[in-house]
């Protein structure tokens, strides 16, 4: 059963994956990174009420204000990782930004072990460091010059991994006695105000009226609605380290549709590190239970 929940972190990562391939997509025609996840939260925003209400005998009852607090803090969290991580991509480049997102993992087992959530081992360790040279094999980082380690990028880079990481925490102590479907709308509202605040109005508006709002729907439903509720589900059974690296899936995800869709080439070091990635996911997948 266990295989059951980690699958739907796998497919989660996956739409992600295609999610930042979607996001390029939109870039490339003009539209600026904010009013993309902009409509990518809202428009998830609006499939999680939805699952809301499919689910309103399971989330009915009074909810307490730390709940809501926390839950708060998860749609901040999301918000914090978007925006860090498109201003890393913006200073430091794709691979620079990518990688250092991806150092979540590491926040997660740090904070885990701090806060007593749960034990760190030497599999566990070992895992996360194979994954993370697999990435920056991937994403190309040790082609990058070092005029384009500027530290707002790094440490923006940083940053939109330490969102994830809190992200997944918060919405643990959100969702310990409260319904997933209630705390996941809630940070999905506060998402949708947070990024209000920053986006242009008039961008945003026109992209109501453009050929491409389909585009951004799609955005919407799989990269916020379908993997949200995906990775909720499977992170009922899957401990918060393990699913952050089984995550990383998204870059190979990422990789692939560039391949497949957009016409790019991996190189051999390239090919290698997807490689690496995902036998290492199978593994800590099958041994999960054990970690």
């Amino acid at each position: 059963m266990r295989y059951y929940y980690t699958g739907f972190v796998i497919l989660a990562a996956i739409l992600w994956g295609i999610s930042g391939g979607l996001a390029g997509i939109l870039m490339d025609k003009g539209w600026s990174p904010l009013v993309i996840s902009f409509y990518r939260g809202a428009i998830g925003f609006v499939c999680l009420v939805i699952w809301l209400l499919l689910k309103r005998k399971e989330g009915s009852g009074k909810h307490s204000s730390r709940t809501i607090m926390w839950a708060m803090l998860a749609g901040v969290a999301v918000a914090s990782n978007f925006s860090f991580y498109f201003l890393s991509i913006s200073e430091s480049g794709v691979a620079v930004a990518s990688t250092l997102m991806y150092t979540a993992p590491i926040f997660v087992l740090i904070s885990s072990f701090c806060f007593k959530i749960e034990s760190i081992t030497p599999f566990k360790v070992i895992s996360m460091i194979i994954v993370m040279f697999g990435i920056s094999l991937l994403t190309n980082i040790y082609e990058t010059g070092i005029s384009e380690l500027n530290v707002l990028g790094i440490m923006s880079g940083l940053l939109s991994g330490v969102s994830y990481a809190l992200f997944i925490f918060s919405f643990k102590n959100a969702s310990k006695n409260n319904s997933p479907p209630f705390v996941l709308s809630t940070a999905f509202a506060t998402f949708t105000v947070v990024l209000l605040l920053f986006i242009d109005h008039r961008e945003a508006f026109s992209a109501l009226f453009s050929e491409d709002l389909i585009w951004f729907i799609i955005l919407g439903i799989i990269g916020a609605g379908i993997s949200f509720y995906l990775y909720v589900e499977g992170l009922k059974k899957t401990s918060a380290s393990v699913a952050s690296v089984i995550a990383m899936v998204e870059p190979v995800t990422a990789s692939l549709f560039g391949l497949v869709v957009l016409g790019e080439i991996l190189t051999v070091l390239q090919s290698i590190g997807l490689i690496v990635i995902l036998i290492t996911i199978t593994m800590l997948s099958v041994k999960q239970k054990d970690c």
